[in-house]
């Protein structure tokens, strides 16, 4: 399970929602349908133990600045990111009291804007129905807005991870980090930002890192990422905001991913413990690990 401050969800935003969620099936995944949130966007997730994949698009814009929290709007912001590119535009923390994790966020020098309360029905496998309840804080960054966070707490965690939701053909069992990209002038804001809410961090090849409750967050230059991690897709090359350019997900059983990843004809290559999509555009524009448990 995850504990607060772990990571929880990056959004995946894309064009074409359906494209995205068939590739994502081909190559493994349980996908959920498509719901919609009350403020524009649609969603599908693929869920595991205490985190989510979601992968997110517009499905009517007309209501992007329904439910605002404070000044903050959740549909305007992925809709505003879309229209430049696609790729990660906020990723959610996990929490377990967002009340309290909002002050702690605060504390640590976050931008906390509000929060929103909202549910969706579920029916279960033994068909009975009943309906989600999670809160949202939401944590933008004025400076570097795909740095955005925002805490995610579940208060029917049984409704979400649910066992049998929790199996995925590909044997991929969890998030295990995310990768930023941005130039060196400003490693030293993002390191004082991120160690002030996870107490220390650690030097890496042309950056550094933290350690959550789920995963590691990885801040390095563009040489290191593409040395390191693999491709950029090309609109984040041009890009000199920092943003999530890589995103590294747990696999059980090395044998069964790969039988997947071949039925989905995406270029890949061979990592220590693991394989990585070669063509980050294909999953918006956000390089693919996947390592063994």
């Amino acid at each position: 399970m995850n504990a607060s401050f772990g990571v929880d969800h990056p959004l995946l935003a894309t064009h074409d929602i359906n494209k995205l969620r068939d590739l994502l099936i081909l190559l493994g995944f349980n996908m959920t349908a498509v719901g919609k949130h009350p403020w524009g966007t649609s969603t599908s997730l693929a869920m595991f133990d205490g985190c989510l994949l979601e992968i997110m698009g517009i499905y009517d814009d007309t209501l992007i600045d329904e439910v605002p929290a404070g000044e903050f709007r959740f549909g305007r912001h992925v809709f505003e990111h879309l229209q430049k590119r696609e790729g990660i535009a906020l990723t959610a923390l996990h929490s377990t009291d967002s009340q309290q994790d909002a002050q702690q966020a605060k504390d640590a020098g976050f931008s906390v804007a509000g929060h929103l309360e909202f549910g969706r029905d579920v029916t279960l496998p033994d068909g009975t129905g009943d309906r989600t309840k999670t809160t949202l804080a939401l944590l933008p960054d004025d400076k570097f807005p795909r740095l955005s966070f925002f805490l995610c707490q579940q208060h029917r965690p049984e409704l979400i991870y649910v066992p049998q939701w929790l199996e995925h053909p590909n044997k991929v069992t969890g998030i295990s980090g995310i990768n930023i990209v941005t130039d060196k002038e400003f490693h030293t804001a993002l390191k004082k930002r991120f160690s002030s809410l996870y107490g220390s961090f650690e030097l890496i090849d042309g950056g550094f890192q933290c350690q959550t409750a789920n995963g590691a967050i990885r801040v390095m230059d563009a040489y290191s990422f593409t040395n390191t991690i693999g491709s950029l897709a090309e609109p984040i090359a041009k890009e000199l905001q920092p943003c999530i350019a890589g995103m590294d997900l747990v696999m059980s059983d090395p044998t069964a991913f790969y039988e997947n990843l071949l039925v989905t004809g995406l270029g890949f290559r061979e990592i220590e413990n693991g394989y990585a999509l070669d063509s980050p555009k294909s999953t918006a524009n956000t390089l693919l690990r996947f390592v063994s448990a």
